[in-house]
Formats: C-alpha cells, sequence, structure tokens
C-alpha cells in the first residue's frame, strides 16, 4: 500500500481525548467524528486537510483512554496514514483493528508541516518528496498489512471465512 500527501505535524503525547473530544462519542460515524478531529488542538484541522493527508507525530501519539472512535475519526477526516516516533499500545493494536495506517519512524525532525511524502507500507520507506530525503520506518509484519489493507481485523476475518469456503 503507498500513500503521497501532506503533513500535518503534531507534538509528543497527543492522546485520544486531543483526537477526538469525548463531547463528540454518542456517534460512530466516520464522517461526523472525522469532522471533529483533532479539534481541541486546531478547531479548524479537518476543513484544512485534503483527502489523503498524512498525520506526522512525536512519541506516544494516541495516549489515553482506549476509544476505536480516535482511528475511525482520523480515518473519517480522510487521512491516509498516521506516522510517528511510537504510539500508545492499545492506539497501535485499535489502529491496525480499524484498518488505519500506521508507520514508527525514528526520528520525524527532518519533516515538517506542510511537506509532502510517499509513505510505501509494505516496505516501510518514507520518502520526504518536498526535502528529497528518505526515512526509514520500521515495516509491519505481512499479515497485519493485509489487515490495515483489507479495512481492519472484521474485515479480514470476513474476507478470510469467505476464502476458506470457496476453497471448500
Amino acid at each position: 500500500m503507498k500513500f503521497k500527501g501532506k503533513v500535518w505535524k503534531f507534538k509528543d503525547d497527543v492522546n485520544t481525548d486531543e483526537i477526538i473530544p469525548a463531547r463528540h462519542l454518542n456517534t460512530t460515524d466516520p464522517k461526523e467524528l472525522g469532522s471533529h478531529c483533532m479539534e481541541d488542538i486546531d478547531k479548524d484541522f479537518s476543513k484544512k486537510i485534503s483527502k489523503g493527508d498524512i498525520i506526522v507525530a512525536g512519541k506516544n501519539f494516541g495516549c489515553g483512554s482506549s476509544r476505536e472512535h480516535a482511528q475511525i475519526s482520523i480515518k473519517g477526516a480522510g487521512i491516509s496514514c498516521v506516522i510517528a516516533e511510537s504510539f500508545a499500545r492499545i492506539f497501535l493494536r485499535n489502529a491496525i483493528n480499524m484498518g488505519l495506517p500506521i508507520l514508527e519512524i525514528e526520528d520525524i525532525r527532518g519533516i515538517k508541516e506542510g511537506d509532502y511524502l510517499e509513505v510505501d507500507l509494505n516496505s516501510g520507506s518514507v520518502m520526504n518528496l518536498t526535502e528529497h530525503k528518505a526515512h526509514k520506518a520500521k515495516s509491519l509484519p505481512k499479515f497485519i498489512q493485509e489487515i490495515i489493507k483489507s479495512g481492519g481485523l472484521l474485515k479480514w476475518i470476513k474476507r478470510r471465512e469467505l476464502d476458506a469456503k470457496r476453497t471448500k
């Protein structure tokens, strides 16, 4: 899976309440949640981004509560993937389960807000097209890539069940 988009850069320790404020948890509609994504950090975030843009963040992205609304809001806003120096463990697991492409990269200092990136989830390569610099992310295991490519864990399981029925 490859993505190309503009960078929106965030600090360390962005928590799930900042990704999607608790006052908006009365829905699971991706578009509705997406319209409120990151609004407590930048009230106009969802209005400024374009479909396919990329979030780049520091350490411990997605810390806080374990709500899946955070990943749904990011996808619903149109973000193609999230790159961070590290993710909170439960956020990482929920991102995979919800089909949100994520990559960990050692150092984000060479990536600025507004840069354009080309991300290859399969190889873990991150090319800064603005700066003409390559970054290497930790590549995800193939089965995790399959789950993300399927749109999440439940869709991956359903696809495997259908495939198993066809081969019988």
